[in-house]
């Protein structure tokens, strides 16, 4: 397995993708921490460990686990970050959801969210394994992707654009169909997971069943020590939150969408220029299906000189 590496992601993003791995007594520590990262900042040592009902060896412990050398890295690291999220919006918006909160504070923190997701997914996004990823699939023989509830949107999104060009592909949410079609794939196909949590048994199961018969295996998800890693060959992760109000939410598929989108253009780019003929008759196929515009009349009207 290839996981990510988080060294210049923010340390609040790399908490909260380890989160599920750590130990109890850690996750205390983690919920301190991202409950009030500002405050963290400017505590001891002690005064965290004592938050966390837990012991000052266990803080860190916690540092160590999430890639920080000791608790004065963490607490430079989330001043650090504290100061730049303030240089771009207030404070209040990257809160969670409340029920009290009025419809302009939902429809600000609704776009803040999901605004972070895109930032922060790039931020952490290892570009080395996204770049073994597109060569994997881009000389696939065929490609399934499979994704359940919500992230199955996101699957049908990377089967269609990878059709568009000329790529063999297939998108499954049904379990009994993606057991089916990862029992049928071998050495040189390549099968990807999506699941925001990771855990999800139906996607897990399928990618362990691909792998099993010789296909190459990726997981996309949220949380890069989750069980979908286990059964992957290559780990593409994202950086969103899902909250109570926000369970799949539009900032998870975002965060998704965004590493489907650069997965696909750097698989377009190693075929360029099947890509793009392939592109232009596709564009060509479905174009009596689209009605015409003003803008459409106003365009031609310019280029014939009318």
């Amino acid at each position: 397995m290839t996981t990510t590496e988080h060294s210049e992601s923010s340390p609040l993003v790399r908490i909260r993708s380890l989160l599920p791995g750590l130990a109890r007594a850690e996750q205390r520590v983690a919920k301190v921490v991202l409950d009030s990262p500002h405050t963290v900042a400017r505590r001891s040592i002690t005064e965290v460990a004592e938050a966390a009902g837990t012991s000052e060896t266990t803080v860190t412990r916690f540092c160590k686990a999430i890639g920080v050398g000791g608790y004065p890295e963490l607490r430079i690291a989330l001043a650090a970050d504290t100061a730049r999220s303030e240089a771009r919006v207030d404070r209040d918006l990257g809160g969670e959801i409340a029920p009290e909160d009025d419809l302009k504070t939902v429809v600000g923190k609704v776009t803040f969210a999901d605004a972070r997701a895109v930032e922060e997914t790039a931020d952490q996004l290892d570009v080395a394994i996204l770049s073994k990823v597109i060569d994997a699939v881009a000389v696939a023989g065929r490609v399934d992707v499979y994704g359940v509830g919500a992230s199955a949107f996101v699957a049908a999104d990377l089967q269609q654009k990878l059709h568009r060009i000329g790529r063999v592909s297939f998108a499954w949410n049904d379990t009994h169909i993606m057991l089916t079609s990862a029992a049928v794939l071998s050495g040189g196909d390549v099968a990807i997971g999506i699941s925001h949590t990771g855990a999800t048994a139906d996607t897990v199961e399928a990618l362990r069943v691909a792998r099993e018969h010789g296909a190459t295996t990726i997981a996309l998800t949220n949380y890069p020590t989750s069980p979908i890693a286990e059964v992957s060959d290559l780990v593409l992760t994202t950086a969103a939150r899902e909250t109570t109000f926000r369970s799949g939410a539009t900032a998870s598929r975002i965060a998704q969408l965004t590493v489907v989108d650069c997965l696909f253009i750097g698989v377009a780019q190693h075929h360029l220029d099947k890509s793009i003929a392939a592109l232009d008759s596709t564009r060509d196929a479905v174009g009596s299906h689209r009605l015409e515009t003003r803008h459409d009349g106003r365009r031609k009207a310019r280029e014939t000189g009318k």
